[in-house]
């Protein structure tokens, strides 16, 4: 399952974002504040409690989060959504998912895991820019069930067909909420017309 989030606001800045002619340090602006967009829609059904606030002239009713938030990227490209995640999720606890794609098969190779601890009412953000055949996603998303945790939601900035049809086999459970849905993968297994290597752009190793 998987929902093209459209906003116009956030298709604005996907254009910039896939510009060749868009430097790091706008980038990382840009994958951040495209976070927050794909976050506040992926997340629009937290639970939440009843509170009561003292406001300057009296009380009012509130809400505020229930539950235990986690927040993993897959390094390294995800941790450029990382701080956003957390920006709007201050409370969060964060683990990490180290997986590499081999260059060659584009299958994914994973080498680190650190995740807090998983508990029954657990939700994790799964964050990661690109999805293009879903080994390195699908491996992640097994990796956290595998330590218990039962209601994870991906976020993504561009998709292909191929990575969430595997994401739909492999996973349904798992919602993607992406902002583009580009249609084919090249040779080289990257995402066509897509922006390019989005790690090498976050980090300035192009």
């Amino acid at each position: 399952m998987h929902t093209l989030v459209e906003h116009p606001l956030l298709q604005h800045r996907l254009a910039l974002l896939r510009s060749a002619d868009t430097g790091t340090k706008l980038f990382r602006q840009l994958v951040r504040e495209m976070t927050h967009f794909l976050a506040f829609e992926a997340l629009r059904d937290l639970p939440t409690r009843p509170v009561v606030v003292r406001t300057p002239l009296g009380e009012a009713a509130g809400a505020k989060l229930a539950g235990h938030l986690v927040v993993a990227p897959i390094l390294r490209a995800g941790l450029g959504m990382l701080d956003a995640m957390l920006e709007i999720l201050p409370l969060a606890t964060a683990g990490v998912i180290g997986i590499r794609r081999n260059e060659e098969t584009a299958e994914p190779m994973p080498y680190y895991l650190n995740l807090p601890k998983a508990h029954p009412d657990s939700i994790v953000v799964l964050a990661d820019p690109m999805l293009a055949t879903g080994g390195s996603a699908c491996d992640a998303i097994a990796a956290l069930k595998a330590n218990g945790f039962k209601r994870i939601v991906f976020l993504n900035l561009i998709a292909c067909p191929d990575g969430l049809a595997r994401i739909d086999r492999e996973h349904p459970d798992v919602p993607v909420y992406t902002a583009a849905i580009d249609p084919v993968l090249d040779d080289r297994h990257y995402i066509v017309p897509g922006l390019g290597d989005a790690g090498d752009r976050l980090f300035g190793t192009l």
